[in-house]
């Protein structure tokens, strides 16, 4: 389960390989109890409150996987479901997807909960995100590949191949469209 994509230099190469990590192994959920101070002017919890919990979250799962410091690389694909109110109770359930050499790809699932009821938990958000694993100066670390445990886990793996080959070419396209445009003659 390595990364295909990226391929690896003689240094990297002479490196002995990391043991993997189930999928198990990081994943974890953050619990809020959201309150007054969480909400926007429409009354509902804001949006960028929910999307520190998501990167909160996505960094513990990171951060455990990789077995030390992770830093967000980008966010993706965050979709808010439905309006989460003042008195939900939010859980934020994260877990790592995909590895490849120094990043991962972390699934995130909001759920909430009216706190005083017993009704079951819907989802309210969904996000994805890419870490990068780095070392005390800040540069890129090797991390274990994941190992996923159940169907789920192998389908989530299956998509964040396909959501990353998209994010490269999406990059790739950008840069290409700059280099014409500078090229053409035209400043950004």
């Amino acid at each position: 389960m390595t990364d295909q994509a990226e391929p690896a230099s003689a240094a990297q190469s002479a490196t002995p390989e990391i043991p993997g990590k189930p999928t198990s192994a990081s994943r974890t959920t953050l619990s809020h109890i959201m309150t007054h101070s969480d909400t926007n002017l429409l009354g509902t919890v804001h949006g960028g409150v929910i999307m520190k919990l998501v990167d909160d979250a996505a960094g513990a799962v990171a951060g455990r996987h990789s077995g030390g410091p992770a830093v967000t690389a980008s966010m993706d694909e965050m979709a808010f479901l439905e309006p989460v109110r003042v008195g939900d109770l939010v859980h934020v359930k994260a877990q790592v997807n995909w590895t490849g050499r120094s990043s991962m790809e972390v699934g995130v699932r909001v759920m909430a909960e009216r706190w005083n009821e017993s009704t079951p938990a819907t989802q309210v958000g969904s996000a994805y995100l890419v870490f990068a694993a780095v070392d005390a100066d800040g540069k890129p670390r090797t991390v274990p590949p994941v190992i996923p445990e159940t169907e789920k886990d192998k389908r989530r793996y299956q998509e964040a191949q396909i959501r990353r080959t998209h994010r490269l070419a999406r990059r790739r396209a950008i840069m290409e469209l700059r280099e014409r445009r500078v090229a053409e003659g035209y400043e950004d």
